[in-house]
Parts: C-alpha cells; sequence; structure tokens
C-alpha cells in the first residue's frame, strides 16, 4: 500500500519542444534537483553507436541523472512505438519504485503521445512487407503511398517516415482524449532568433566533435541505406563524402534540415491542448513548486 501510495504523489513530468530548444539540460537541472530520472523519448537516440549525430545527452548530463531509453537497439533493428510505449511504462514504473520523480523528455512528439494519451495497438506490422519496403527507394516508396491510397507524411522524402505511413494503414491505434492521471506536460518556447543560434551552436559541437568520423563509421558497418541513417545529419554526411557537398555546405544544410526538424515538431505539439507553454526559466519555475515536496 505504501509504494502504490508514493506512486500517486510522484508525477509525470513530460518536458517537449523543438530542437535545441534546452529540454534535456532542463530536465537535467530538475531531475538532480528533485531527485528524478530521465527517459529519452527520441527515435534515433535508441540506437547503438548514433552518439554524435542525434545528440545524446553527454557524459557529464548522465553522471548524476540516470537516463534510459538510450542505446536500445543496433541501427538497423527494429523498434516500434509500441515497442517504447511497453519499455516507458515499465521504466516509469521502476522509478517510482525507487522514490524518484519520472521525466520523460525528447523531440519524438508520437513517443511521448503514446505514453500520455496511453496508445492502445491493434494489429501487427507484417514482417515480409517490412523487408520488402525496405529494400525500396523514396521513389518507390512515395509510389506505393499514391497506389495504395496513403496519405504521404509530412516529411515525405524520408524513408523512415514513408514505411511507418506505410506500415500504420494495418495497425489501428486508440487512444485517450485526455492525459493519462497524474501528469504535467510543459513546452518549451523560444524566439526564432534564439533556436536559429542554438541550432548553429549545436552544429558546431557535432562537427567539432566529428559526426563526419561517425557517420562514415555506422555508414560501412549498417549501409547508409539504412533506415536509421536516414534522418538527422546522416544523409547529409553520406552526401559530403560523395563530393556533393563541400564542408559550408554540409554545415548549412543541417542548420536547414535542424530547423525544418524543430518547425514540424512545433506542429506535431501544437496539437496537444493539455501543454503549458512557456519559457525555459518560466517552465523551470513552474515545475519546480510543482515538485518541492
Amino acid at each position: 500500500m505504501a509504494t502504490q501510495s508514493l506512486e500517486r504523489e510522484l508525477p509525470l513530468i513530460v518536458i517537449a519542444g523543438p530542437t535545441a530548444s534546452g529540454k534535456t539540460a532542463l530536465a537535467v537541472r530538475l531531475a538532480e534537483r528533485f531527485g528524478g530520472e530521465i527517459i529519452c523519448a527520441d527515435s534515433r537516440t535508441i540506437y547503438t553507436g548514433m552518439d554524435i549525430g542525434t545528440a545524446k545527452p553527454t557524459c557529464d548530463e548522465r553522471a548524476n541523472v540516470p537516463h534510459w531509453g538510450l542505446d536500445l537497439v543496433e541501427p538497423g533493428g527494429r523498434f516500434t512505438v509500441a515497442d517504447f510505449k511497453a519499455y516507458a511504462e515499465q521504466k516509469i514504473a521502476e522509478i517510482r519504485e525507487r522514490g524518484n520523480v519520472p521525466f520523460l523528455v525528447g523531440g519524438t512528439g508520437l513517443y511521448t503521445d503514446a505514453i500520455v494519451f496511453d496508445f492502445a495497438f491493434a494489429g501487427e506490422a507484417n514482417e515480409v512487407l517490412r523487408k520488402q519496403l525496405e529494400r525500396m527507394n523514396i521513389q518507390e516508396l512515395q509510389k506505393y503511398c499514391e497506389n495504395n491510397n496513403i496519405k504521404l507524411p509530412e516529411n515525405d522524402h524520408n524513408k523512415r517516415y514513408l514505411i511507418r505511413a506505410i506500415e500504420r494503414k494495418n495497425v489501428t491505434v486508440k487512444r485517450r482524449e485526455t492525459l493519462i492521471d497524474n501528469t504535467i506536460v510543459v513546452g518549451i518556447t523560444t524566439n526564432r532568433e534564439t533556436l536559429r543560434t542554438r541550432i548553429a551552436l549545436r552544429s558546431e559541437q557535432l562537427f567539432a566533435n566529428n559526426v563526419v568520423e561517425e557517420a562514415t563509421i555506422l555508414g560501412r558497418k549498417y549501409s547508409w541505406d539504412s533506415e536509421a541513417m536516414t534522418g538527422n545529419v546522416y544523409p547529409l554526411v553520406r552526401k559530403y563524402i560523395a563530393g556533393e557537398l563541400d564542408e559550408t555546405g554540409l554545415r548549412r544544410e543541417f542548420e536547414i534540415s535542424d530547423w525544418r526538424l524543430a518547425k514540424r515538431q512545433m506542429t506535431w505539439l501544437r496539437r496537444n491542448p493539455y501543454i503549458m507553454w512557456g519559457t525555459i526559466e518560466a517552465s523551470e519555475h513552474y515545475l519546480s513548486r510543482i515538485l518541492v515536496r
């Protein structure tokens, strides 16, 4: 009974926002202060070896706060939204059992929505179809969608998004209309220039940490056509290695790509009427008042 009572008292804190908005740093500060553990809700950081290009939390950030949801499968390995939901729900329960506050933090809106709106999945992905789809290129996948009356995803030049759209046709998802109990969702707002500056700084950090070498190793080991290699900076590094971009062009294209990602993320997040929006400072103040106990 005592454990059940404790679990009810500890809220699930969800910190959402676009890429480079400062979500992770905020979560780390709050988790250090109030005894929390962080579950990363990011469909790229689940892959082992993809550390620099996915901007995984740094060693310093992970030193004092346990992080979960990282390095779950190798690039090319299968890990669905349903898999993430099952994994995250287990971790949330375990964190509460330890008397700590669970923080769900990341830029993959589908992952966070699956938790906070308690998605229920019916039907299974067809493994034979999945292998067929993975052998197709972008144009073939787009044509498949057109021929089968499947709505193209917002980013219809991303192979992973196209495959997901096709597979979703065979999977029914039911969800709650309201948040699950004892859940608080905040969204980080920032003005355009500040976000552009943050993205530029992230670009500098990626290249200072030698993301080109990381991408080259991953491309050789897992294939550049692997689903895991179709996002973040990796396709751009492939063009750089092929001589289609010089270093200046690579950096410029990455910043453009990250900015477009931020806009897509905000479009997704604005659909959620339960998000409490605020700046980093306002969100930290708001959550601190809730977590003081």
